[in-house]
């Protein structure tokens, strides 16, 4: 074979590959669709065993099996191997007595006299594996099983692509769900998702009785950076800022974006003191972080107001981020870059929060 036909026969075996891979088959579970053709596919041909294979790099995997367990086996031992190797069907009435399985282990074993595959082709023409039955006595296949048999293998694709086409279209809902639910700048939750979670972990919090908290943030003096820089060095703010917030949550936390430069965080399982305790990092790493633009540097202090719902003091999430956001601008009345608790807001002792700290 001459090099430019050894490249292209390499460049199309990776591009079976990539597509066969693309596919998400391999080793995946046993699925019953694809188990009911193959038993169509053997009950058609009057054979006892009929395989869905996968024609991977080195080995042969069966993703449905009828008459046999389920198994993989070497690609260079593969009737499936050579199948792929053919436009659309390998037919062997005898694979002891054709020279190209003659040498195979499974031929010279006896365990199967009969193969005929049909290949299973891409919408852009790969060739990822077949459709075959086997017998375990010579046998020709009748023109009508044959044809009836490579009808079948194109419903087996059909199904491998509306399987791919489900994946990819739960991939891309998960996507737009994403879009919808994070704020571009600051990579924080929206303030739909964010009022969405915080519902959700209020009815969690009276289920399994358990405190919550709430902090309002907002950045002081936003406005004068925007006047006195631009509205770029604004947005760079807000997206450091969003930053710090992200790097401080733990899994379990909602981080969002209420609106404009006033960001709020959801705190389940935590008790006042913790809440204040969190708001007050969260006050010194925002004072401490140096924002760079453009060559600018800036620094930038927070003002925040902290609302706990406790068992036995149950509160509203609309309630929780009104209190929050009452006691921020308490914080912001008081000087700014403060933290104050909510008066509405109760510790795990049942004692009523107030003050700044």
């Amino acid at each position: 074979m001459a090099s430019d036909d050894m490249a292209n026969s390499q460049f199309d075996e990776s591009s079976r590959l990539a597509a066969l891979k693309d596919y998400e088959l391999l080793d995946s579970p046993i699925e019953k669709d694809f188990d009911l053709l193959v038993e169509v596919a053997a009950e058609i041909c009057g054979v006892p065993y009929a395989f869905i294979s996968l024609v991977d790099r080195d080995r042969v995997w069966h993703k449905s099996a009828f008459g046999l367990a389920p198994q993989e086996s070497l690609r260079r031992e593969s009737y499936c191997a050579l199948a792929i190797q053919q436009e659309q069907m390998l037919v062997i009435p005898d694979v002891s007595q054709d020279e190209r399985t003659s040498g195979m282990r499974s031929a010279a074993r006896g365990g199967y006299g009969m193969y005929s595959g049909a290949n299973l082709i891409t919408p852009d023409g790969h060739r990822i594996g077949t459709l075959c039955v086997l017998d375990s006595k010579p046998k020709i296949l009748t023109e009508k099983q044959q044809a009836l048999l490579l009808g079948l293998s194109k419903q087996v694709m059909s199904l491998i692509e509306l399987r791919k086409r489900s994946r990819d279209l739960d991939v891309a809902m998960r996507e737009l769900q994403n879009i919808a639910n994070e704020d571009v700048l600051t990579g924080l939750a929206t303030r739909r998702a964010l009022l969405d979670r915080l519902r959700a972990e209020v009815d969690r919090s009276k289920r399994f009785p358990c405190p919550l908290t709430v902090i309002m943030i907002d950045l002081d003096h936003f406005k004068q950076i925007n006047d006195r820089y631009d509205h770029a060095m604004g947005d760079a703010v807000l997206r450091k800022i969003g930053a710090v917030i992200r790097e401080s949550t733990r899994s379990v936390d909602i981080a969002g974006r209420y609106g404009g430069e006033e960001l709020c965080l959801v705190l389940p399982g935590t008790d006042l003191a913790g809440g204040l305790k969190r708001a007050e990092s969260l006050r010194v790493a925002i004072s401490e972080k140096l924002i760079e633009d453009a060559g600018r540097q800036v620094r930038v202090t927070a003002s925040f107001g902290v609302a706990t719902s406790v068992p036995g003091y149950p509160m509203r999430g609309e309630d929780m981020i009104r209190a929050a956001d009452t006691a921020l601008y308490a914080a912001k009345h008081e000087g700014r870059n403060r933290v104050v608790a909510a008066k509405s807001s109760y510790d795990s002792a049942g004692n009523m929060g107030a003050g700044a700290i």
